[in-house]
C-alpha cells in the first residue's frame, strides 16, 4: 500500500561540494536496510552516484532519490549535487523537499556552496537542518564550525546534538533533547547510554542553549521560560518541531558518514522531529488563465496535482520524470491532464533508490516518486484533472553564466547536433541553445565549464555527433551621437520604363535603448505617401550593417521630410534604394560610435580574495559597483563587458583555488573605449579586404 502523507519525510541534501552529502545518503540507506554495504564515491560504488559520468569524475552531476523506510515511516532522500555547475538540480530538489538537510564539510566549514545553497532555501521558505559532517578527520572542531554557521545564517542557529570526542577519538554524539549518549556499531545501529562524566556539564549548558533558542521561537514559550526558567521535555519537543517548520530554529547535528557515525540519529531526527508534507506551508498555484493565487493543500482527499521537477532519459527505459503529488493521490491509469502539452495517462508508478526501480501501485499526498511512458511531459510540467486545471509554479532554474560557440565537427552533422542538444535540454533545462543568424553562430549558454563539456561527452556517447567549441562572437551594436540631413537620390535609364526615387532624410540619436523610429513628416504629397513605406524598408535594410563593425544600427531616429517623385518611373525598389543611400551616406556625419553588451555580475569569494577579484574585475574594463559581507564570504557586485567574461568562471575558480562563484545577468550596452572601438573597426575592415 502507498505510505500516507502523515508517514513521509520529504528532505533534500545539500552542501558544498565535497561536504560529503553522497556518503551520508550512502550511510542512511545502508543504516536502513536498502544496501547491504557502505559505498565508495572513490570505487564508484555509492547509490547516488551511479552514472558513468559520475564515477569517472568522482562527483555528484545529479539529483538522486533514495527511499529509506525508518520507524514505519519513509524518507524520501533527495541528493543534490554540489557542483556549482549543477545549481539546477538543486532548484528542482529544493522545490520538492520538505526540509533542507546542509551538510557542512568539518575541514572547510562555510564554504561559498553553503552560502549561495542556504540563500535559495531561504527564498523558498524551506525549513532547514544543519549536519557538520566529518568531524573524524584531522583539523576539525565542532565549535569552530558552529561559530561559523552561527555568523553566517543567524542566532536560530543551534545544536541539537554535540560531539563525544575529537578527530581521531570522534566515536558518538550526545543527544541534547533526550540528554543521551549515542553511539554506533559498524552498521550504523544506535545503542544509547548515559552521558560521559567529563562531557555533563557541557551537554547542560549546551541543553540550556537549546532550550532559550526554543523558547525564543514563540511568544508563549518564552513567557513560560522567564516564568520557570526552563521549559517542560514535552514543550521542548514540541516547541522544537514548531520551530523547525517555521524557520525560527535551524538544528545542528554531527556525523561522520564515512565512519557511519551520525546517519541514523539524522534518520531518528528526521522521523521525530521534522514535518511532514502535510505540515508544511500550502504550495502556491494558479487556476489556469488567472493570476489569482490559490492554494494547494497536501491531503489525499483533494484532486491530484502533481509537479515534474525532474526528468531523466535512460537508455532502454526511455524518460524518468520524478514527480511529487503535492495533493490528491495517483496510481495506473489515472487521466491527467498536462497543462503545458496535452492529456497524459499514468503509466507505471516507482519508487527510486538510485538507478534501482520498485514498482508501486500509486502514490499518497506529499509523496515523490518516478513515472514512466508519459507521451509528452518533462520538467516543470504540471498535471492535474480536466475538471480542475491548476499550474503548480516551475523551478526557477539560473540563467547560465558561461557561453560558447558550437558547431559539428563533420559537415551535416547539424540537424543531428541540434536534436541531440533538444533532448538533452529535456532533461536538464539550465542551459540555453541560441542559433544567431546575425553573427552566423550557434551558441550553447551552460552553468560553467563541467557542465559544457558533460555536455559535449553526452552528444558524442549518446547522439554519436562530436562537436568543436569556440569562443563566442560578440553581439556589437552601432549608434550616432550627432545630427545629419542627407539627401539619397536613386535613379536609373535603361532603355525601357526608369527607375526614379528621391528623399531627404534627418538622422538623430535616441537614448540608450529606445530602439529605431521612423517619423514621416512630408508635407504637400512631394512624396507620394505609398512610397513611404518603402523609404523606411531602405533604411532599415542600411541599419542592419553599420559601417563600422557591420554590426546592427540601434537607437536613431530617422525622419523622412523632403523628396521628389516621377510620375512613371518611381516604384516601391526605386524609393527603397533612396532610402537606404540617404542613410549610408548621412551616417558617417553622425558620429557613429561602437557599442558593446555590458553584464551585472555579482561574485561570491573568501573575503582573503577580494582583493584579486577587484583587480582581476579591473583588469578586463569592469566597475565595482558595491560589496557585502557573508560572514567570512564576500560578495562583490561589478559591471563587466561580455566580451571580457569569456570563461570568467574558469579563471575565477582558478584564482580562488576552486572557492569563487559568479552569477550574472545582462544590463545595457554601453560605448565601447576608443582603442577597443579602433581595433574592432580595423578587425572589420580586415576581415573585408579578405572577402
Amino acid at each position: 500500500m502507498a505510505m500516507t502523507t502523515d508517514k513521509i519525510r520529504n528532505i533534500g541534501l545539500i552542501g558544498q561540494r565535497g561536504s560529503g552529502k553522497t556518503i551520508l545518503a550512502e550511510a542512511m540507506a545502508y543504516g536502513a536496510g536498502v544496501t547491504n554495504r557502505l559505498g565508495s564515491t572513490t570505487e564508484g560504488t555509492t547509490i547516488s552516484d551511479y552514472t558513468e559520468e559520475e564515477k569517472a569524475r568522482q562527483t555528484s552531476l545529479n539529483l538522486s532519490l533514495l527511499k529509506c523506510p525508518w520507524k514505519n515511516g519513509k524518507i524520501n532522500v533527495v541528493d543534490m549535487p554540489g557542483h556549482m555547475d549543477f545549481t539546477g538540480d538543486v532548484v528542482s530538489g529544493l522545490a520538492v523537499a520538505d526540509t533542507a538537510i546542509v551538510a557542512i564539510n568539518a575541514s572547510g566549514g562555510v564554504e561559498v556552496g553553503t552560502i549561495q545553497y542556504f540563500d535559495k532555501v531561504q527564498k523558498m521558505k524551506k525549513p532547514a537542518v544543519f549536519i557538520i559532517n566529518g568531524l573524524d578527520k584531522e583539523n576539525t572542531n565542532f565549535n569552530t564550525n558552529l561559530t561559523a554557521i552561527q555568523e553566517a545564517f543567524g542566532t536560530g542557529v543551534i545544536p541539537v546534538q554535540i560531539p563525544i570526542g575529537k578527530t581521531k577519538s570522534f566515536n558518538g554524539i550526545i543527544d541534547l533533547i533526550k540528554m543521551k549518549a549515542i553511539t554506533f556499531d559498524d552498521k550504523g545501529k544506535m545503542t544509547l547510554g548515559d552521558i560521559p562524566g567529563d562531557l555533563q556539564g557541557d551537554a547542560d549548558a549546551a541543553r540550556e542553549k537549546l532550550m532559550e533558542a526554543v523558547a525564543e521561537s514563540s511568544d508563549e514559550l518564552l513567557e513560560k521560560f522567564f516564568d520557570a526558567g526552563e521549559l517542560t521535555a514535552d514543550e521542548l519537543v514540541k516547541g522544537l518541531k514548531n520551530g523547525i517548520a517555521s524557520g525560527k530554529v535551524y538544528p545542528v547535528l554531527v556525523s561522520s558518514a564515512t565512519l557511519n557515525i551520525g546517519a541514523t540519529s539524522l534518520m531518528e531526527f528526521v522521523i521525530d522531529y521534522l514535518p511532514n508534507p502535510g505540515e508544511v506551508a500550502p504550495l502556491k498555484a494558479k487556476k489556469v488563465d488567472s493570476e489569482d493565487e490559490i492554494e494547494v493543500v497536501c491531503d489525499s482527499a483533494n484532486d491530484p496535482m502533481v509537479l515534474i521537477f525532474k526528468t531523466i532519459s535512460e537508455q532502454h527505459v526511455g524518460d524518468l520524470c520524478l514527480a511529487k503529488v503535492f495533493s490528491g493521490k495517483i496510481q495506473s491509469g489515472l487521466e491527467l491532464i498536462n497543462i503545458q502539452r496535452g492529456s497524459e495517462r499514468i503509466g507505471q508508478v516507482y519508487t527510486l533508490t538510485g538507478k534501482d526501480r520498485k514498482e508501486v501501485d500509486g502514490a499518497e499526498a506529499g509523496d515523490i516518486v518516478a513515472l514512466v511512458k508519459l507521451k509528452d511531459t518533462h520538467t516543470g510540467n504540471s498535471l492535474c484533472p480536466k475538471s480542475n486545471q491548476i499550474v503548480l509554479p516551475e523551478p526557477d532554474f539560473p540563467e547560465p553564466v558561461m557561453d560558447v560557440s558550437i558547431s559539428p565537427k563533420s559537415k551535416g552533422d547539424e540537424e543531428k547536433m541540434g536534436m541531440g542538444l533538444n533532448k538533452l535540454h529535456e532533461t536538464d533545462p539550465t542551459f540555453k541553445v541560441v542559433l544567431d543568424p546575425a553573427l552566423h553562430q550557434t551558441l550553447l549558454f551552460g552553468q560553467g565549464d563541467t557542465q559544457i563539456d558533460l555536455l559535449v561527452e553526452k552528444l558524442k556517447n549518446r547522439f554519436g555527433v562530436e562537436v568543436e567549441l569556440g569562443r563566442p562572437l560578440i553581439p556589437y551594436r552601432e549608434t550616432i551621437k550627432g545630427k545629419a540631413e542627407i539627401q539619397g537620390k536613386y535613379k536609373k535609364q535603361s532603355g525601357g520604363r526608369g527607375q526614379f526615387g528621391d528623399c531627404w532624410l534627418r538622422l538623430e540619436p535616441k537614448p540608450r535603448g529606445e530602439g529605431f523610429e521612423f517619423k514621416d513628416e512630408i508635407k504637400g504629397g512631394v512624396i507620394p505617401g505609398k512610397f513611404v513605406p518603402s523609404v523606411e524598408k531602405g533604411v532599415i535594410d542600411a541599419m542592419r550593417e553599420g559601417l563600422l563593425t557591420g554590426s546592427p544600427v540601434v537607437d536613431t531616429r530617422v525622419t523622412v521630410y523632403f523628396g521628389s517623385y516621377h510620375s512613371v518611373d518611381s516604384s516601391d525598389n526605386a524609393f527603397k534604394m533612396a532610402g537606404s543611400m540617404a542613410f549610408r551616406g548621412g551616417y558617417p556625419n553622425c558620429k557613429p560610435i561602437v557599442l558593446e553588451p555590458i553584464y551585472n555580475v555579482a561574485i561570491f569569494v573568501p573575503e582573503d580574495y577580494t582583493g584579486d577579484v577587484m583587480g582581476d574585475i579591473s583588469s578586463r574594463r569592469g566597475k565595482i559597483i558595491g560589496m557585502e559581507p557573508l560572514g567570512k564570504m564576500q560578495l562583490v557586485r561589478a559591471s563587466v563587458p561580455q566580451a571580457e567574461l569569456y570563461k570568467y568562471s574558469v579563471d575565477l575558480r582558478s584564482f580562488t583555488q576552486g572557492q569563487g562563484v559568479y552569477t550574472r545577468e545582462f544590463s545595457n550596452y554601453e560605448e565601447v573605449p576608443p582603442d577597443v572601438s579602433k581595433k574592432l573597426q580595423e578587425d572589420y575592415k580586415a576581415s573585408r579586404n579578405q572577402d
